[in-house]
């Protein structure tokens, strides 16, 4: 699926635009209103994440425009005391909005919904990386030709995010704000986490050769073709 990112900001763009790839998107990005409509009317995105406050075009005109030729998801990015902006937005046929700052699991969540509503969104596919495959939907892992293991929803969250990101190493913080957001979680719940996650797909969970601890940093799901 493609999407289009719209903000002026180029570091939050950037950091939409990873979240989004990281779930499978192509994702193109504008920076001011002009561009995104050209974006918008040569791509064709499936999805668009558009700022309200931009330069040349604002995010409501082009809300407006695209709403009155196509039925294009669109989630509005606001700044949280804008309420007027926010009912403006869906008057004008925006489909949600999330408000700065965010997360990237509220976006995540947010985008989906979305995409859901609109018949667009199909059941995540199984996730295999080496042996071990992993389907999401049932929040199921087999490793190999073994009985498929139940994960808890927490455990099924980390799994997700190793292995979107395979091969490489993802920071405590990041995880942290992947798996609880808003809700809140500490270093010693994450690590409690991937001890539990551990038992159920290592074959020795004391010298584990999915789950790589790096000290001081963080954690990340090994490739096969990484492992020495």
């Amino acid at each position: 699926m493609k999407a289009l990112v719209v903000d002026d900001d180029r570091v939050l763009a950037d950091v939409v635009a990873f979240t989004l790839q990281r779930e499978g998107f192509q994702v193109i990005q504008a920076h001011d209103g002009e561009v995104a409509l050209q974006q918008w009317a040569a791509e064709q995105p499936d999805l668009v994440v558009l700022d309200v406050n931009l330069p040349k075009v604002d995010g409501f005109t082009i809300c407006r425009r695209i709403r009155e030729q196509a039925d294009t998801p669109v989630l509005l990015l606001t700044v949280r005391d804008k309420e007027d902006d926010i009912v403006h937005g869906l008057g004008l046929g925006a489909d949600d909005y999330i408000t700065k700052p965010f997360s990237p699991r509220q976006l995540v969540a947010r985008v989906q919904a979305i995409l859901r509503r609109a018949g667009k969104l199909s059941t995540p596919g199984l996730r295999q990386v080496g042996r071990l495959n992993f389907d999401p939907a049932r929040r199921e892992v087999r490793v190999g030709q073994a009985e498929a293991i139940s994960l808890t929803p927490l455990e099924s969250r980390l799994l997700d995010y190793l292995l979107l990101n395979a091969g490489h190493i993802l920071t405590i913080e990041a995880l942290i704000e992947q798996i609880w957001g808003s809700a809140g979680g500490d270093r010693d719940m994450l690590r409690q986490l991937v001890r539990r996650l551990r038992t159920k797909i290592e074959p020795d969970p004391a010298h584990p050769i999915y789950i790589e601890t790096v000290p001081g940093l963080g954690y990340g799901f090994i490739k096969p073709e990484d492992r020495v």
